[in-house]
């Protein structure tokens, strides 16, 4: 249950308690004015009074507590795909590096080229685990409050080159549009969480044939960089969601896709907790674009 729930609920805690006390008070005074007048007609207003008063905390606890239950079954079907897609996600590295640790094994006539082929995709599926069970634990940080910063002046220019060029190999040529020599003073990892992030999303959602471009830029102190794709982009009705957790548009169990749902949802944390902002824009002419604003601090 949610603080703003809770809280309701203890508000009115206090509340019936307090009525209770005010309740006393007015048998009493009542009590004593049996005899009066005006006595069934403020016994009746009072009747009245607090009658509306608790319909209607009623009504609101009703809602907030439908609202609270229907959070929780969304929550509960995103885990659901959650465990779906870390269930096939770890499966499918598994298989195909047994399967060619098995092929080494048996067939040993195999030409060397053709080993270091078997090799190298071996090394590429460990890769692709190696950065879900990253993606997991980062979250598990972002959950338990468990980051820290460590910020040092990079040029973020060579730095995007670096990690565009390392994350390209094997996969796409990537259209990287940087202006040179931009400093500034960044948390590394965060960066490279980041970018590594947008560019497995981009990868995955721009369509067949992917075209990919990451770009810098500075105007005074604010620099801006982001990655752009031409995929199909992001339905206008689940824009608000793509940063929550566990968030994959679909079905999960006939999902083409891979992923596990985190990736926006830690690229959106880290990037706040860096204190930057990212927006989610629509590309043109189509595709999503994802960008990242940084203050430079003087």
């Amino acid at each position: 249950m949610k603080k703003q729930t809770a809280l309701f609920f203890y508000i009115l805690g206090v509340y019936v308690v307090l009525q209770f006390i005010w309740w006393g008070y007015h048998l009493i005074e009542l009590s004593s004015a049996v005899n009066s007048a005006n006595y069934q007609k403020n016994r009746i207003i009072m009747i009245i009074g607090e009658g509306l008063v608790f319909f209607v905390l009623l009504l609101l606890g009703l809602w907030k507590i439908r609202n609270s239950i229907q959070k929780e079954m969304r929550l509960s079907r995103r885990q659901n795909n959650f465990l779906l897609s870390v269930t096939h996600e770890l499966k499918t590295p598994l298989t195909s590096n047994k399967l060619y640790l098995q092929t080494l094994l048996k067939r040993k006539a195999l030409k060397r080229p053709e080993q270091e082929t078997l090799i190298q995709q071996a090394i590429t599926e460990n890769k692709r685990l190696e950065g879900m069970i990253e993606n997991i634990l980062t979250a598990t940080r972002i959950e338990n409050h468990r980051l820290q910063l460590n910020f040092e002046t990079y040029n973020l220019s060579e730095q995007i080159t670096q990690i565009v060029s390392k994350w390209s190999t094997n996969r796409i040529d990537v259209n990287l549009n940087l202006e040179k020599n931009i400093s500034a003073k960044v948390d590394l990892f965060i960066i490279e969480t980041v970018l590594h992030n947008l560019l497995e999303n981009a990868f995955k959602y721009a369509g067949d044939h992917p075209k990919i471009e990451v770009y810098l830029k500075k105007d005074k102190n604010i620099i801006t960089w982001g990655v752009k794709d031409q995929g199909k982009g992001i339905p206008e009705k689940f824009k608000k969601d793509i940063f929550g957790k566990f968030i994959r548009l679909g079905n999960e169990e006939t999902r083409v896709q891979k992923g596990t749902g985190l990736g926006l949802y830690i690229v959106k944390n880290l990037i706040v907790f860096h204190g930057d902002q990212i927006t989610y824009l629509q590309n043109q002419p189509k595709g999503s674009h994802f960008k990242i604003t940084h203050y430079v601090k003087k």
